[in-house]
């Protein structure tokens, strides 16, 4: 893939899809900020990049301050010269809370929208008006879930907001081809570490149901994603814009 030479932004980087996408990404030349929170996360994932001899800056940044968020932009051109790829992979799942819409209070749906909507938009905001400024396009990708193509999830603030991720992809992609800037939307299946794991009232349950669902008979793991970033953030995938890959194997057509 053509990568060397590129400057990545990933939020959620400490861990999951985005530290797997930083490891890959910084393995093909991609100078990688790796931005989230708790700062312990993203730090030991930028040091083992280091270590490897590849570019890394960890960014402490709650994606739920703008002022967080921007700071990572400027943090990462101050860096590294520019930003050329943006990848919004912050998100939460509130497993045992985030259930049952009729008794839902309202603060306990914000938290999720916070972070996988807002913290999004956040994301998209600055990171669009730094490629803007610097010119010279750029790809955003965005990491959604199939729980937006689905209902099988009873996390339903999660899936809401997983599934608006889907048309703000899109809006990106019509409204920024003008300065050259594509954006995709990826959506990975059931992994065997989800966000927030132990907050899962049936681990095992879920694990066990969720690998007869799928037909390759396992479950994915954030290496399984991270090429597919990656891919989409290459100058390979200059054609590739607003487009839905999904990742799961084969769980949302069975």
């Amino acid at each position: 893939m053509k990568l060397d030479g590129k400057t990545a932004l990933i939020t959620g980087g400490g861990s999951g899809i985005g530290a797997a996408t930083a490891r890959y990404m910084a393995a093909q030349g991609t100078a990688v900020a790796l931005a989230g929170i708790p700062a312990a996360g993203i730090e030991e994932a930028a040091n083992d990049i280091i270590a490897k001899g590849g570019r890394a800056l960890a960014v402490t940044t709650d994606v739920t301050r703008e002022s967080d968020v921007q700071a990572a932009v400027a943090r990462t051109v101050e860096a590294f010269g520019a930003l050329d790829v943006v990848v919004a992979n912050a998100g939460v799942q509130r497993h045992k809370t985030d259930r049952n819409l009729f008794e839902m209070d309202e603060a306990e749906w914000e938290k999720t929208q916070d972070v996988n909507l807002r913290g999004v938009f956040r994301t998209c905001k600055h990171g669009l008006a730094q490629m803007i400024e610097q010119g010279g396009g750029g790809s955003v990708i965005i990491v959604s879930s199939i729980t937006a193509l689905n209902g099988r999830t009873p996390n339903v603030s999660y899936m809401t907001a997983k599934s608006g991720l889907l048309g703000m992809s899109r809006h990106i992609a019509v409204h920024y081809a003008q300065h050259g800037i594509r954006c995709n939307a990826v959506c990975p299946g059931a992994l065997e570490q989800t966000p927030d794991w132990g907050d899962h009232p049936d681990p095992g349950g879920r694990e066990s149901a969720m690998v007869e669902a799928t037909p390759l008979g396992r479950l994915g793991t954030p290496e399984d994603i991270a090429p597919w970033i990656a891919f989409l953030a290459s100058d390979e995938a200059s054609f590739a814009t607003g487009g839905t890959f999904v990742v799961d194997g084969g769980i949302t057509i069975s």
